[in-house]
């Protein structure tokens, strides 16, 4: 393939079509949906073997390594070979359905005879393909492969947003049956294809019984020529590729750029795959194995109809199948036609869809599904098979014809349960387990022997989520072993029983609420209190909620007043009408009883006088029958109300119960988990009632989690290393331990050994110290109270790694919700939704405008007195005490003044003399006693944490990372170190954030002074992990860093502090930006501008308020939006200064500099570079020195005028490289030399040009996440574009090896999410003229376009002016041009000049170094 096809393939239209056939992409539909079309033509249905094996076999692989990626490449080795092999022989794949494909050769029936002979030779050599081979993984590859021919009809349906297709009719049923007909390795054709074939050219074998017959090979007579044949035979076929497309396997590789076929064919697209394709990705970003639900649905018809008639159906179903999908995320993968039955292959869980209660959801929509298509016209009969595991889900086939499938056990079992089971809706047992829902709701089938399908397990029949509820069903599902101990919950028990004697002694209600997230325990909690809190003169009712409770009004209050009645026993509606009639009859007037008949099922008779009420009436004196039945109730005897899964409460019986607890003496006792919304009036009342205790869940302590291992096992110890998997894998919730114990037991990987006595044990160096954690003290006690003694320690197999292996399919599940689910913030008040982004900036600009005001006007003490005099404090107080604590020897506080010392170094920028002071600190650690005290163990982590700052700043990124993680172990903050541990802390922090955005944490009462310092520091390491995290190109470190993030946002909310909280909101809004994501960012944003706008405006409140406006400020710079950056600088520039606060003003200065560079406000430039200038001089600032420099090359370089001459800035460069401030500080050297080096290799000077470019190369692997680094790196790369240049020139035989790798650099650039927008132009205009330079114009093109549209969105005038003058210089048809910069340096204006007015402004525009072209041809 040359150069030109791969580029054409590149196109977005062309990658959408090599996912649909050239039926579809060649083919003229209707606008009508459904749209029909008849034709004739060769069918081919292949069937692989072995692949859904293969699935299974790598989707329970013990290790990740050995996954999707290797699968994938397997699966396509050899389906691409047979996608090959078809377009070769001029054949069109019509759909692929997982391990099989279908194919069409479409011509006129006067050619059926000559095209059948070749779809044979083509089915022949796709079984030569696979005669020897073997792949490596002993996976033994056959097919099967059916023909048909005749007449075919395709239905075009689909809805406005996607579109479907069919082929059907006789020739498509024919070849199914002529498939199902195969052996391996046989080719069978079907009997129309038989009658119509060349019989003279085939030698066939006769089936038995059938009319259709097996080939056995070609016999072509002697003389004939299959070449010409062949030849003569493609010309009978419409989009063959011939002449000079002759070398391409598919005439759809030459599509031509076409909004409006681009548009049509988007419909026929997945939305995920739409957007792989929009976005360039490889197609195997999206292949995974994957935990999905899978829903086949089946229609069959009631005569052999004309497919107008049953499109007509179809047409309806599939409108009504992907209404339903659409709410509940799930999607139409697949639409088949064989026999009379339209299957509908659905899936919920592909990427980006994953959504909590999938199970729930899947069995739901095939409910409403089943309902619906059992009534449209013309479908006789519906079946529908749900089954959830982990399937493969990925891009299957060709690199130019491909489709997204999932293949896998689960799939084949959802389309036999569908077959095997007709008229109904199935799922498996793991969906029935998944859903939650009551057992009722289903109904176990009797087992089948279904084809294909080894065991099935269990079968259930889904009878509908509107059943009546049957009483007696919604006890504890948690059943109390009186020999296993509810191990780590002894606090929560003692508040239980604490509370349980409050109530009996006194008379007044009692609410206990735990909240836990799924899996911590609760049920468990509430079995262990049902047993505690049974005795005498009190009555206990416990029940358990699902989700299907909460759509059902009034449903707890029924299920608790029919255990209240003794209801729950009766077994017939009779005798429940007696019990009522007698427990009322007091109570309720006879002619009113009918009002118990919905709720209890029971069959009163309707009197007159309640048929005229209306329904409130009728509530309300249900409600006043209830409370008079429970008054009565509890004069006898006390009741204790038990309810499980208390967030499925509706608001009706939250409503009853909140009145219920102020007026009777009752006590209740729920377990919840926290509220997706906010709760509803009558839960929050309950919640902040003086009579409630709320008790949140934590994470169990590791000692416990290591006794449940043991009890769960029986053993007496495990080992360390599964110890410390088990803790830190499942974050102290014992449903993830238990899955992770399930896991390693399913990969065989645990073994039990026998207990060596010590006097038996032979002692080795290597088995010196113990290698077991043993359980604590309290848990032997209990073994020894109830049996002998377990005399087995668990190890782990020889060879094991447990950091790589897989992580259960449950929790995999739980991975996918976490990532999937955005947060969604509280709406905001002061910037509602109503308010354009345009009216909110406006909004925060006069806002700040008003602060300005107020700071310059005010009598008020807004504004500190005096400037800020850190650099004072630290030489004049805090350096002379620590050497006092010193040299008196009290090493502890001396050691808390050295960090203190350290962290003032930090934030004035000084990163040397932190080290400094850090390795007095270290020294200091070394001889204090090794006592675990809070003070030592939070100076230690504070000590590591000032070291991973002092890393991240010198771009020393691996040992940053480090010394953060140890920080955070120290601080009582595991980070994860593996992707197991990694999704489900995720998932433990996605329902912390949920819950304090949501539900207002700062309500509780502040933390502690001693908690307040861990939390603090805790942010600091957060804040640095997520970008560091960011730097990193593996799949999974864009998840760590988002959690990073979000447990940044927690321990803010946690610290309730102001200005934590603000930064965290803008930290984790520019973490969303720079990583992508739409929309989630700006809430972030304005939720930040909330706090602030609720911020008291004096003092440490303006301060606030300053930052923001500088922090945003610079956000917009780095993201592109250099109008709004230029409003936010400006303003905080003159906070800054009016607040005397230096270190904090010539950072905004600095940033603010850049941004009028590039938007070329030449004289707004001027004086802010004047302002940080006198900054510099005035503090003895050497980096706001330093970055001053920096810019005066810029406008060297890019403005086209002189501000301080080349001498100097290189003078300066000189004098002060080797200063410790910028020696180590990651950014500024590296863009000082790169800006030397560019100037030199503009003029030619090699020499000086390679050693400070050498110079600039030592520094670019100090890689830190800020904008500094980006812009140095951006010069760096410019210098090395200029030199491939001279490479190209001198024709140096590695020019193209250099050519390939710096625009792979380039790419690499733009592709990392730490390289904000801003710096796409330069990067885009750079790889446009490495591309010129290697003599590819079309990417050239690509890029410059890209380029010139990102400088115009973003309104960078500098890139912009520079493009248009590159992009006329490069394509002017005149002779090669002497490059002129040599003159142009000769003679750049000084800003003297321009601003005396000798040099006209619009002229130092056209002082641009024109990158030279003088390669006219391609040398490569």
């Amino acid at each position: 393939m040359n150069a030109r096809k791969g580029d054409s393939q590149d196109r977005a239209i062309v990658r959408m079509a090599a996912h649909l056939p050239d039926l579809i992409v060649y083919g003229n539909f209707s606008l009508e949906r459904p749209s029909v079309d008849y034709f004739d033509g060769v069918l081919m249905f292949v069937d692989i073997s072995g692949f859904t094996a293969m699935t299974e076999r790598f989707s329970t692989a013990m290790y990740m390594d050995r996954g999707a990626e290797q699968l994938v490449e397997i699966l396509n080795h050899y389906i691409s070979a047979i996608v090959e092999k078809v377009l070769i022989f001029g054949g069109d794949i019509i759909k692929f359905a997982g391990d099989a494909l279908l194919a069409l050769w479409k011509v006129e029936r006067k050619y059926l005879k000559d095209i059948i002979t070749v779809v044979i030779k083509c089915s022949l050599e796709i079984h030569g393909l696979f005669e020897t081979q073997e792949s490596e993984e002993g996976l033994d590859v056959r097919v099967k492969i059916g023909l048909s021919a005749g007449h075919i009809t395709m239905l075009v349906f689909g809805d406005e947003t996607r579109n479907y297709f069919l082929v059907m009719g006789q020739a498509v049923d024919d070849v199914r049956l002529a498939q199902n007909m195969a052996q391996m390795n046989d080719v069978i054709l079907s009997p129309n294809c038989w009658q119509l074939c060349d019989r003279s050219m085939i030698e066939i074998e006769r089936i038995p019984d059938r009319r259709a017959v097996k080939v056995n090979f070609l016999k072509p007579p002697p003389a004939f020529n299959f070449d010409e044949f062949f030849t003569k035979c493609m010309t009978f076929l419409d989009y063959y590729p011939s002449g000079d497309h002759k070398n391409l396997l598919r005439l759809a590789c030459t599509l031509e750029s076409d909004p409006e076929l681009e548009l049509s064919l988007q419909k026929y697209v997945m939305e995920s795959i739409f957007k792989q394709i929009v976005d360039k990705q490889l197609p195997g970003y999206l292949s995974e194995l994957r935990p999905v639900t899978i829903m086949f649905v089946n229609l069959l018809f009631k005569d052999r109809e004309k497919a107008e008639v049953i499109g007509t159906a179809i047409q309806d179903a599939c409108v009504h199948i992907n209404s339903v999908l659409r709410v509940f995320r799930g999607q139409i993968n697949k639409v088949f036609m064989f026999d009379k039955g339209c299957s509908f292959l659905c899936v919920f869980g592909f990427p980006g869809e994953k959504a909590p209660d999938e199970f729930a959801h899947a069995l739901e929509s095939a409910m409403d599904i089943f309902s619906f298509c059992s009534q449209v016209h013309k479908i006789h009969t519906v079946s529908i098979g749900v089954t959830s595991g982990i399937v493969f889900c990925g891009i299957v086939g060709h690199s130019v014809r491909h489709e997204y499938t999932v293949i896998g056990q689960k799939v084949n079992i959802a389309a036999r349960m569908m077959m095997y089971y007709p008229g109904i809706v199935t799922c498996d047992s793991v969906t029935y387990n998944g859903s939650n829902l009551p057992t009722y709701f289903f109904k176990e089938l009797p087992k089948k022997v279904m084809k294909g399908v080894a065991d099935s397990g269990p079968v259930y029949q889904c009878l509908g989520l509107n059943e009546k509820v049957m009483f007696g069903m919604a006890y504890l599902s948690g059943n109390r072993n009186q020999d296993y101990l509810l191990l780590g919950r002894d606090k929560e028990i003692k508040i239980f029983m604490c509370t349980m004697k409050e109530f009996l002694m006194c008379n007044c209600s009692r609410v206990l609420m735990y909240e836990g997230s799924s899996g911590c325990g609760k049920s468990q909690i509430l079995t262990e209190i049902e047993f505690l809190a049974q005795g005498e003169n009190h009555r206990t009712i416990a029940i358990a909620l699902t989700k299907v409770s909460f759509q059902q009004n009034f449903y707890t209050i029924q299920i608790l007043m029919a255990s209240v009645l003794g209801l729950d026993t009766c077994k017939h509606y009779k005798e429940r009408q007696t019990n009522l009639q007698n427990k009322v009859k007091m109570l309720l007037d006879e002619k009113f009883h009918c009002l118990l008949n919905d709720i209890f099922y029971v069959q009163f008779p309707i009197s007159r006088e309640f048929s005229k009420m209306s329904t409130l009436r009728k509530r309300k004196l249900l409600e006043a029958l209830f409370m008079k039945i429970l008054e009565q109730t509890v004069k006898e005897e006390r009741i204790i109300f038990i309810i499980d899964e208390g967030q499925f409460i509706d608001a009706a019986s939250w409503a009853f119960m909140e009145k219920l607890v102020r007026t009777l003496p009752v006590f209740i006792i729920m377990s919840l988990s926290p509220f997706v919304g906010l709760p509803c009036s009558g839960a929050s009342a309950i919640m902040k009632n003086r009579n409630t205790t709320y008790v949140t869940l934590g994470a169990m302590q590791p000692k416990d989690i290591r006794n449940k291992v043991c009890v769960d096992l029986s053993v007496r110890g495990i080992s360390k290393e599964l110890d410390s998997y088990l803790v830190e894998g499942s974050c102290g919730i014992p449903f993830y331990c238990e899955e992770l114990l399930k896991n390693l037991d399913q990969h065989r990987v645990l073994i039990f050994q026998p207990v060596e006595s010590e006097e038996k044990a032979n002692v080795t160096w290597n088995n010196l110290f113990k290698n077991f954690a043993k359980p604590t003290e309290e848990l032997k006690m209990f073994t020894l109270s109830n049996e002998e003694e377990s005399e087995e320690f668990c190890n782990l197999a020889s060879g094991v790694r447990l950091k790589n292996l897989s992580p259960p399919a449950s929790l995999k599940a739980e991975e996918e919700i976490s990532f999937s689910k955005i947060e969604i913030p509280k709406k905001s008040e002061i910037f509602p939704e109503s308010l354009s982004s345009e009216e909110i900036r406006e909004k925060i600009l006069s806002f700040l405008d008003i602060i300005i005001l107020k700071m310059k006007t005010s009598e008020e003490d807004i504004i500190p007195l005096e400037s800020c005099q850190c650099e004072e404090i630290l030489e004049i107080v805090t350096i002379p005490l620590a050497n006092h604590f010193l040299a008196l020897g009290e090493n502890n506080k001396a050691l808390y003044y050295f960090l203190e010392i350290a962290s003032a170094h930090l934030l004035l920028g000084d990163n040397y003399m932190a080290y400094v002071y850090l390795n007095e600190g270290e020294r200091l650690l070394k001889t204090l006693n090794k006592e675990k005290s809070w003070n030592q163990t939070f100076e230690s982590a504070t000590f590591y944490s000032l070291k991973g700052q002092v890393c991240f700043n010198m771009g020393q990124m691996v040992l940053a990372k480090k010394m953060l993680r140890k920080a955070l172990k120290l601080l009582n903050r595991i980070f994860p170190n593996n992707v197991i541990s990694l999704f489900l802390q995720t998932h433990v922090e996605k329902n912390r954030h949920f819950r304090y955005v949501n539900q207002q944490a700062q309500e509780s009462s502040p933390p502690g002074k001693k908690r307040l310092a861990q939390l603090y520091r805790q942010s600091v390491c957060f804040s640095l992990l997520w970008r560091i995290y960011s730097l990193n190109y593996f799949f999974y470190y864009k998840y760590y860093s988002q959690l990073a993030a979000m447990m940044q946002v927690n321990t803010a909310l946690e610290t309730q502090d102001d200005f934590q909280i603000i930064k965290a909101y803008l930290d984790y809004s520019l973490h969303y930006q720079l990583a992508g994501y739409q929309g989630v960012w700006f809430k972030y944003e304005v939720m930040a501008m909330e706090q602030v706008f609720n911020l008291p405006l004096k003092g440490e409140g303006i301060e606030m308020v300053t930052y923001v406006a500088d922090t945003l400020g610079y956000i917009k710079l780095i993201m592109g939006h250099l109008d709004l950056a230029y409003d936010l600088g400006s303003r905080a520039h003159k906070m800054w200064a009016l607040l005397r606060n230096p270190n904090r003003h010539y950072i905004v200065l600095c940033w603010l500099s850049k941004c009028l560079l590039l938007k070329t406000r030449h004289k707004q430039l001027v004086q802010v570079l004047g302002s940080l200038w006198d900054l510099s001089i005035a503090e003895e600032h050497i980096f706001s020195k330093a970055f001053f420099y920096f810019v005066c090359l810029d406008i060297m370089l890019y403005s086209g005028f002189v501000y301080r001459p080349f001498e100097e800035c290189l003078e300066f460069i000189h004098q002060n490289e080797d200063h410790w401030i910028l020696k180590f500080q990651s950014g500024m050297l590296l863009g000082l030399y790169s800006c030397i080096a560019v100037w030199y290799a503009r003029l030619q000077e090699w020499q000086n040009f390679h050693m400070f470019s050498n110079r600039a190369k030592n520094l670019v692997p100090r890689r830190t996440p800020t904008a500094l680094y980006c812009e140095g790196i951006t010069r760096y790369m410019e210098g090395q574009v200029l030199y491939l240049q001279k490479q190209i020139e001198e024709q140096s035989e590695n020019a193209q090896d250099s050519g390939v790798e710096l625009l792979k650099n380039l790419e690499n650039l733009v592709a990392q999410s730490t390289t904000g927008p801003v710096f796409y132009p330069r990067l885009y205009h750079l790889m446009a003229y490495v591309c010129i330079l290697m003599g590819d114009g079309q990417n050239c093109d690509l890029f410059l376009n890209t380029a010139l549209q990102l400088s115009d969105t973003q309104g960078n005038v500098l890139e912009k002016c520079w493009l248009n003058m590159s992009k006329e210089w490069w394509y002017s048809s005149s002779e090669f041009m002497e490059d002129q910069w040599l003159q142009t340096v000769l003679s750049l204006p000084s800003w003297e000049k321009i601003v005396s007015g000798k040099v006209n402004m619009q002229d130092i525009q056209k002082n641009k170094f024109l990158m030279r072209v003088n390669i006219l041809d391609n040398p490569f």
